[in-house]
């Protein structure tokens, strides 16, 4: 018997898509586009295992098949789903296994389901490795690092059967009052572009397909609001905002996923600009494009009817939606003339190809000696300790001294695993984890005493406990005080459909961050202002530790005498605090977004546009810390940058910049030599006032010296020109070096028109 020729895994892609499209139905079609179900309701609890639910063979016959299923093994406070009832790592890949054998026993095409699963830092599912959340990552500025850790991840992830990761990347915190700037790599779209890279790259090392959010803007709302407006223009779009989009898609991404955000009038979901004439016709993209939670039944509100609001979202360029109902109903549409049967077909051809390309028809479910990856944890903890950033530092009070007698570890993030550890994360299995409490017991010295006192809660103005942690400090050679804020969700979170935070319940649970859940003031809660005042007062050297998933601002008047920003480090990331406390580690992390003095201020991005302007009367417009910034247990000097040609042409442009930096402190330095460009004369459009183009990482021993050498090329001296695509425009421009944004030092080179160079 001959195999239909979209069974025959030698044919080539393209025809197995156009074979099986011929043999569907019209409602077969329709069900290829729709991930309509959520994962959890598909199993339930069976005895000692798990079984296949009325609801999920029901969902599989209204279309004869299932395009894809999201989250079958997520585990959160908003599933409600533990250890109890959940799929563990024993459970998920017999769960994903049942999922496929069903669709293709039980259907008359036997397509398999794309298994979707949330990854925004390790696999959102029981027993799946939590690692640092995006701005930690970014913070590593190692793209390296961070590709390793996220191949150990998508190696878990596609063990327990799952093909698709949905990972947040492409938005960048333009207003850190956003409760989503913890999921953002940085500030900047250069290095969230390299960060991606790297994501799709670490994905693609264990077979998994990346579908990137969020398509495009979503850090660019006003006033830092969830899902709201952007006065995005198009050139800002295209010089901030598609960066790491554009990088993610070239580096292989299978998907990107529209953002909630409008832009131009239009949510992004049925902006056919965004999604066909940009994405597909200038980009060439080939992957799918799926629509955020319930996005396309929001279009409703324009359309006035679900059935036009799927056609409008498919007609832009939406392949796949989440847990709409207007999707559904594409059938209709097709019936009604709103949108063409060809165009249901060309998305539906790109859901199928990604099937293909994955191997579904021959291997839905992973074989059990898949490729061997990275460890995942000791990856998560690599890269939290790579992040921990030291801000500021006075009287050399770091690294502690393993002579102390008495170390006092307070605050309300001292020693809570699920505060440290950011939204998007499932249940973990008691002592799983190393608070930062713990970190220091275990690192300290034998016969030196730590104390605990959480000195106040997280939230809120009561300030009982601030007594008994300023006693405790009193007593002590250091006080250790860990504050910040928290993503972690809790039973008693109330939940939007689409899993985000209501705002009012968010304050009641404790949360200060995460989606759902932006501030208007980025000062620490009113408690922690006190307990930090409190014991600055007694005289006792005091080290903030920041666990944060944005950037606080600290009150001016209590500077402690040191402190570190450890962006939701992950399950063991307080270790690796502590190993940076004690010196056992550098403090390598660098600031991926600028620190503000008060949220009065924003935005303090550092590449703004250069308009000169010289300040607010009442405040610095300038940040606490600037884009870049960290600070090392020694110290290093900068030498002037040297270019190999002071004049490059714009149509062929090829130099090298080289700096030397030496070390002229008593211990290794880690440093990051960061290259931006600043355009003094020349172009289409107003300068930035500068733009980070380059990176590289030195080890330099005491004493020693080293240069870090830039290639400089056309991806180093692009921009957007009027036509907003990447040109070399000719003019004059200023290459820097430095070790932070707002610590640089420039030397002039010259955009001819022509391909010649001269030195």
């Amino acid at each position: 018997m001959t195999l239909p020729r979209y069974r025959d895994p030698a044919a080539p892609v393209p025809d197995r898509v156009r074979d099986l499209l011929d043999r569907m139905t019209l409602p077969e079609k329709v069900g290829q586009l729709n991930q309509r179900m959520y994962g959890w309701d598909a199993y339930e609890r069976a005895g000692d295992g798990h079984r296949l639910t009325d609801a999920f063979r029901a969902e599989v016959a209204a279309f004869d098949g299932m395009g894809a299923l999201y989250g079958l093994q997520r585990a959160d406070a908003w599933s409600g789903v533990g250890f109890a009832d959940g799929l563990d790592a024993r459970d998920g890949a017999r769960a994903a296994a049942a999922v496929q054998r069903y669709l293709v026993d039980h259907t008359r095409l036997g397509i398999p389901a794309l298994l979707v699963e949330e990854m925004p830092h390790g696999h959102q599912a029981l027993d799946g490795t939590v690692l640092p959340v995006n701005l930690a990552a970014g913070a590593t500025w190692d793209p390296r690092l961070y590709a390793d850790a996220v191949a150990g991840a998508a190696g878990e992830l596609r063990a327990r059967g799952a093909h698709i990761a949905l990972v947040s990347a492409l938005d960048l915190v333009r207003d850190p009052r956003w409760g989503r700037s913890e999921e953002c790599f940085a500030e900047d779209p250069y290095l969230a572009a390299r960060m991606t890279e790297a994501l799709v790259e670490g994905a693609g090392r264990a077979g998994v397909a990346v579908v990137l959010k969020h398509f495009a803007g979503q850090g660019a709302t006003v006033g830092g609001r969830n899902s709201a407006a952007t006065e995005l223009g198009t050139r800002e779009l295209h010089e901030v905002h598609l960066a790491a989009a554009r990088a993610g898609v070239a580096a292989g991404a299978a998907g990107v996923m529209a953002a909630y955000n409008e832009f131009d009038g239009l949510p992004c979901v049925a902006s056919r600009y965004l999604l066909t004439d940009l994405l597909r016709t200038q980009w060439g993209f080939e992957g799918v494009v799926m629509a955020d939670g319930t996005a396309v039944d929001r279009l409703v509100r324009l359309t006035g009817d679900p059935v036009a609001a799927g056609a409008l979202a498919l007609d832009a360029g939406c392949d796949l939606s989440l847990w709409d109902d207007s999707f559904t109903r594409l059938g209709e549409a097709v019936e009604r003339g709103l949108v063409s049967e060809p165009a249901l077909d060309a998305a539906v051809a790109r859901v199928l190809a990604l099937k293909f390309r994955l191997g579904l028809f021959e291997a839905p479910v992973p074989s059990a000696d898949a490729e061997v990856l990275p460890d995942p944890g000791e990856l998560s903890e690599r890269v939290a300790r790579a992040s921990v950033t030291l801000l500021s530092h006075e009287g050399g009070v770091l690294p502690l001294s393993r002579g102390l007698r008495r170390i006092a570890v307070l605050g309300p993030n001292a020693h809570s695993l699920t505060q440290q550890i950011g939204d998007y994360t499932a249940p973990q299995r008691p002592g799983s984890g190393i608070t930062v409490l713990e970190g220091i017991r275990a690192a300290a010295a034998p016969g030196t005493e730590v104390v605990h006192g959480r000195g106040c809660d997280l939230v809120g103005e009561d300030v009982s406990q601030v007594p008994a942690a300023v006693a405790l400090a009193a007593g002590s050679d250091v006080a250790v005080l860990v504050l910040g804020g928290s993503s972690a969700r809790s039973p008693d979170t109330v939940f939007d459909a689409n899993g985000a935070a209501v705002t009012g319940s968010a304050p009641a649970t404790g949360m200060t961050c995460g989606e759902g859940v932006d501030l208007a003031d980025l000062a620490l809660p009113s408690a922690q202002r006190a307990l930090l005042a409190a014991v600055s007062a007694t005289g006792t050297p005091v080290v903030v530790v920041l666990v944060q998933g944005r950037p606080h601002a600290l009150p001016e008047a209590d500077a402690p005498a040191a402190v570190l920003s450890a962006w939701y480090p992950g399950p063991r990331g307080g270790r690796a605090v502590a190993e940076v406390l004690f010196g056992d580690a550098e403090p390598r992390g660098r600031l991926p977004v600028s620190v503000p003095r008060s949220a009065a201020q924003l935005p303090v991005f550092y590449n703004g546009k250069d308009h000169r302007y010289c300040g607010y009367v009442d405040q610095s417009a300038r940040p606490r810390h600037a884009f870049g910034h960290g600070l090392s247990y020694t110290s290093v000097e900068y030498g002037e940058p040297r270019l190999s040609h002071a004049r490059v042409g714009a149509r062929a442009p090829l130099a090298t910049c080289r700096v030397t930096v030496r070390n002229t402190g008593p211990r290794r330095a880690e440093e990051t030599v960061q290259l931006y460009v600043r355009r003094l004369s020349g172009g289409t459009s107003w300068p930035r006032v500068r733009e980070l183009r380059g990176f590289v990482r030195l080890s330099i021993a005491p004493g020693a010296e080293a240069d870090a050498v830039f290639e400089v090329g056309p991806d180093t001296l692009a921009s957007v020109g009027r036509d907003l695509r990447l040109a070399v425009e000719p003019g004059v421009v200023e290459l820097e070096t430095g070790p932070a944004s707002d610590r640089t030092r420039g030397v002039r080179l010259e955009i001819t028109d022509s391909a010649s160079h001269a030195t």
